[in-house]
């Protein structure tokens, strides 16, 4: 019996940290902090509220690199979320220009 609960507890543990390192694509200009900080890979509570901070301050985020302003971001984490931080309306790893 012990050894079952260990390797529940073990399988909840590994399938809990497999979710929080995926990141998923998240509108940075109208999100909430947790849910930034659950979509983002290395971005924790406190860095989701410094980018809620940091966008009520001084407006919408225009760029993705406009998060490097945030204390905490580095290139690095901008990089690897880089495909995820949406702006506005567009779509993940939109590169399509409309064209009339």
């Amino acid at each position: 019996m012990k050894t079952s609960l260990y390797a529940v507890l073990s399988l909840f543990l590994v399938y809990s940290l497999a979710v929080r390192t995926l990141a998923a694509p998240i509108n940075v200009n109208t999100a909430d902090a947790m849910a930034i900080s659950d979509a983002l890979s290395g971005i924790g509570p406190r860095i989701g509220a410094a980018i809620v901070e940091y966008r009520e301050a001084n407006g919408p985020f225009t760029s993705a690199d406009d998060l490097l302003n945030i204390k905490g971001i580095g290139p690095k984490i901008l990089e690897r979320n880089k495909a995820d931080i949406l702006l506005d309306n567009e779509t993940p790893n939109s590169t399509e220009t409309e064209t009339e």
